[in-house]
C-alpha cells in the first residue's frame, strides 16, 4: 500500500495476524487505543471484533474486508480483480512503501476458544521485544507458487502465531486464564500435561498424582488452588472440548469420538457433553456441519 489508505475490516475472523514487513499502520479498534505498528512489529486481533487498518488514524476507509475475506469500496463495489498483484499478493500499488503479511484464521475449534476468550480485541508486540525468525521467511515463502506452499504457509502462520502468543502471555501486562499459568507448576503442569497428551487414559486423582510424584490430597489442594476447579472437572471440560472438535470430522461417530476421548460408551460422552455444553453430541455435530 501507498500513503493515504484505510481499510474497514468486518470480517469477523476469530484470529487474524499482521506482521509489517515494511512501513508503519495503525490499528485503530472501534472499542479501546489505537495500536501503532512499526516494520518487524506484529499484532493480532480477535473476532468478531470490528476495526480499521490505516496509514493513519485520521485516514477515513475506502476499502472494507467482509466475512470471507470479501473486498468492497464503501459503496459495495467488488475490488477483487482490481487490488489483486499477484500470486497471494493484494494492494493498491506493487511498490508501495508499506507491505504487511496478513494471516486470517476463519474458524477456530473449541480447544482454541479456550484461550481466545481471554485475549483482548488486539495485542502487539514490537520488533524491539521479542526475536522471532519466522517474519523474512513468510515475506519469502508467501509470493511463491510451488507445489504444497498452501501447507507450507499454514504450516508457518501457525508457528508464527504459537511463537506470538506464548511471548505475549509471558509479558506482565497480559492475564492469562489459570490453567494456563498453572502449566509451570511442577506438580499441577505434569498432571495437566497428562490430560492433554493421553485424554482418552482412566484417569483418577489418584493415578495423576502418582505420575506428577504427590499425595492424592496434595495435588488435589494444589490443583483447585491455582486452576480454580477440581481435577477431575478440569479433565471433563478438557475431553468435552476435544470431543467438540473432533465431532466436526466428516467421518467422526459419537462412538468413535467418545473412545478418543476417554469414555467408555456413546452414552457416558453423551452424558458430560449434555451437563457441559446443553446440547448432546449429535446436536453439537448438525450445528457444527451445517452451512451458516
Amino acid at each position: 500500500m501507498t500513503p493515504p489508505w484505510s481499510l474497514r475490516v468486518l470480517a469477523e475472523a476469530p484470529i487474524t495476524l499482521l506482521a509489517m514487513a515494511e512501513g508503519e499502520a495503525w490499528i485503530i479498534p472501534d472499542e479501546g487505543e489505537p495500536v501503532w505498528l512499526g516494520p518487524g512489529d506484529v499484532a493480532v486481533t480477535r473476532g468478531p471484533d470490528h476495526y480499521i487498518v490505516a496509514d493513519d488514524p485520521g485516514t477515513l476507509p475506502d476499502i472494507v474486508i467482509h466475512p470471507g475475506q470479501r473486498c468492497t469500496t464503501v459503496d459495495g463495489e467488488d475490488l477483487f480483480e482490481t487490488l489483486n498483484l499477484g500470486v497471494r499478493t493484494w494492494g493498491k500499488d506493487p511498490n508501495g512503501s508499506t507491505v504487511m503479511l496478513v494471516g486470517a484464521y476463519e474458524a477456530m475449534g473449541d480447544v482454541s476458544e479456550r484461550l481466545l476468550r481471554a485475549l483482548p480485541p488486539v495485542l502487539s508486540l514490537g520488533n524491539d521485544q521479542w526475536d522471532c525468525p519466522l517474519i523474512p521467511l513468510l515475506v519469502d515463502e508467501v509470493v511463491k507458487d510451488d507445489p504444497g506452499q498452501s501447507a507450507v504457509l499454514d504450516r508457518l502462520l501457525d508457528l508464527l502465531l504459537i511463537a506470538f502468543l506464548r511471548e505475549w502471555l509471558a509479558r506482565p501486562e497480559a492475564d492469562p486464564p489459570a490453567w494456563y499459568r498453572a502449566q509451570g507448576d511442577p506438580i499441577v503442569g505434569e498432571a495437566l500435561r497428562m490430560m492433554y497428551d493421553r485424554p482418552d487414559h482412566p484417569w483418577t486423582v489418584a493415578s495423576l498424582a502418582a505420575e506428577a510424584g504427590a499425595s492424592r490430597a496434595a495435588l488435589a489442594r494444589r490443583f483447585h488452588d491455582l486452576v480454580g476447579e477440581p481435577p477431575m472437572t478440569f479433565l471433563t471440560g478438557w475431553r468435552v472440548a476435544l470431543a467438540a472438535d473432533l465431532l466436526r470430522e466428516p467421518d467422526a461417530t459419537v462412538t468413535s469420538v467418545a473412545k478418543k476421548v476417554g469414555y467408555g460408551s456413546p452414552f457416558a460422552l453423551s452424558t458430560a457433553f449434555k451437563r457441559v455444553r446443553g446440547v448432546s453430541p449429535k446436536e453439537h455435530r448438525v450445528r457444527a456441519l451445517t452451512p451458516a
